[in-house]
């Protein structure tokens, strides 16, 4: 039985949501994002406590599933609109560097030539210090999608930890041969 979706979502104030049938519209000051709710699934708006609550129209394995997932996914369309999300990179290496041409991401990690990374249009990336890099977004899969492709290209290696790592990312070194 899923916890998360019988939890209501709470909306803040400069929210705007618009329900049509199985469609969830939302507003916010950072932007507007569209979800098409399952048909197992229903939506309503408690406009006097300023609560959402889903429900289940079946009693089916099916719609379980989907209960927990329709919530969180409305929950995290509404935080990304109110106040978005973040995911944040680290460079770390001899020569690794990045840097922004417009809104594409260019980095030198090692390889003979440079990697272009061209971001969605509402997708942004931010570079401080040629070695942070912060992705910023109103969808959340979307952001950390962008994250681990970015990471995926030179991901930190287990003998030096030389590559690109999520913040505070820990990474286990392993111990390098010893001599005779």
């Amino acid at each position: 039985m899923s916890r998360i979706g019988k939890k209501p979502i709470n909306l803040p104030q400069n929210i705007n949501i618009t329900i049509i049938e199985n469609h969830v519209q939302i507003q916010g000051p950072k932007g507007e994002l569209l979800y098409k709710i399952p048909k197992l699934i229903q939506i309503e708006q408690d406009l006097t406590n300023n609560k959402l609550f889903l429900y289940k129209t079946k009693n089916t394995k099916e719609a379980q599933k989907l209960y927990g997932l329709s919530r969180t996914l409305v929950n995290n369309m509404i935080i990304g609109v109110s106040q978005g999300f973040e995911k944040r990179l680290q460079i770390q290496g001899v020569g690794y560097r990045s840097q922004l041409n417009g809104n594409n991401l260019i980095l030198n990690v090692g390889y003979s030539h440079t990697v272009i990374i061209k971001p969605p249009k509402n997708i942004i990336i931010e570079v401080e210090n040629n070695t942070n890099i912060t992705i910023k977004g109103i969808q959340k899969e979307q952001v950390g999608e962008i994250a681990a492709q970015i990471r995926r290209i030179r991901p930190p290696e287990p003998y030096k930890g030389k590559g690109i790592r999520y913040l505070n990312e820990a990474v286990n070194l392993k111990v390098g041969k010893s001599g005779k």
